[in-house]
């Protein structure tokens, strides 16, 4: 047992998520790349665990970027390309990058706040994301408006609505290859009584399409729910609330043993705009690097040399992976269970 930093909020022991599995968590078959592009967005969303916004200026740069099309180009086991950001569409790399992995013939997802569509220079985007058939995972924390808001800054919800309009017109949520999903996040909460696991998805996801139909005549595949790990803005947060050691105690206390088979850094490497190598994008914002099996940590240039991915046997955790394994568990592709 470990005692979470009473600095942090704690009223009491907590296991660590070490002590929870009992064994090593270990790499299995590697078929997703997830590539954060960067931190700058035209957003500062409240819950945004990589502390993105428009002030930020990290992103990729060139030659990360021409190391990644090789790694694409010479590994047809890597099925997925997943970009993600801070804004991925704005950020230097993403057009190169999703044209290698379609030429590659693998699947392209783009994590999108669909508010960067009406930013200057970027209204051509939805039409570029159907032409290349991008499957686009789409934030949208909520069906109503004030909640969207609130999350995400004043008149977020009302420039969703239009982009996900644009994109129906266009034939996501309808053609099949055009996949459009969304995503829920539960509100950040201001009270240990406001503590919840994430909503049962199917039964959620019925309750945004009903709604968006008849209002706003919009389509989509999936809705992925996706639990607020206590890091990043979320970590901080909680931290002023003084409930980040509570909501952490309440993670781990709807841990549930049955969703580490599928947790996603298990099938991924992610990838940061330096090109260092990561268990997992929630590592990554915490800065807590994959390390190979000598406890070396890596970089794409790594991968390179060796010409092989399976180059980490043991996934680095910390405490905030309760979030992933909470209840139904959670992941980039939403609930586990």
């Amino acid at each position: 047992m470990t005692v979470i930093s009473s600095n942090l909020g704690a009223s009491s022991l907590v296991p660590t998520f070490t002590d929870c599995l009992r064994s090593p968590l270990t790499k299995a078959h590697i078929h997703t790349l997830q590539i954060n592009l960067g931190k700058r967005c035209n957003l500062a969303c409240s819950h945004c665990h990589v502390e993105a916004g428009p002030k930020r200026t990290e992103e990729l740069t060139e030659e990360v970027c021409q190391q990644l099309i090789q790694l694409i180009q010479k590994h047809p086991e890597i099925q997925v390309i997943d970009l993600t950001g801070g804004a991925p569409e704005m950020l230097y790399g993403f057009r190169p990058l999703v044209e290698a992995a379609r030429q590659a013939n693998k699947t392209v997802i783009v994590r999108s706040n669909l508010t960067i569509y009406f930013e200057p220079g970027f209204e051509d985007l939805p039409e570029y994301c159907a032409d290349k058939q991008v499957r686009i995972v789409a934030s949208l924390p909520c069906y109503l408006s004030d909640n969207v808001d609130k999350m995400r800054g004043h008149g977020v919800y009302d420039a969703s609505i239009r982009a996900l309009q644009k994109l129906t017109e266009l034939g996501y949520g309808s053609q099949p290859q055009l996949v459009l999903d969304l995503v829920y996040n539960p509100p950040l909460p201001t009270q240990e009584k406001q503590f919840r696991l994430t909503p049962n998805q199917i039964s959620l996801e019925q309750d945004y399409k009903t709604f968006l139909q008849e209002k706003f005549s919009i389509q989509f595949n999936h809705l992925l729910t996706i639990t607020n790990l206590p890091i990043g803005r979320t970590g901080q947060f909680l931290k002023r609330q003084d409930l980040y050691g509570k909501y952490l105690q309440f993670l781990s206390d709807h841990f549930n043993s049955e969703t580490v088979e599928g947790l996603m850094c298990r099938h991924q490497l992610s990838v940061d705009y330096q090109g260092q190598i990561y268990d997992c994008d929630f590592n990554q914002m915490a800065e807590v690097p994959a390390l190979n099996q000598q406890g070396n940590p890596l970089t794409v240039a790594n991968l390179l040399a060796s010409d092989r991915l399976d180059l980490i046997s043991t996934i680095q955790t910390r405490d905030y992976c309760y979030g992933c394994t909470a209840g139904s568990g959670s992941s980039c592709g939403g609930a586990l269970l």
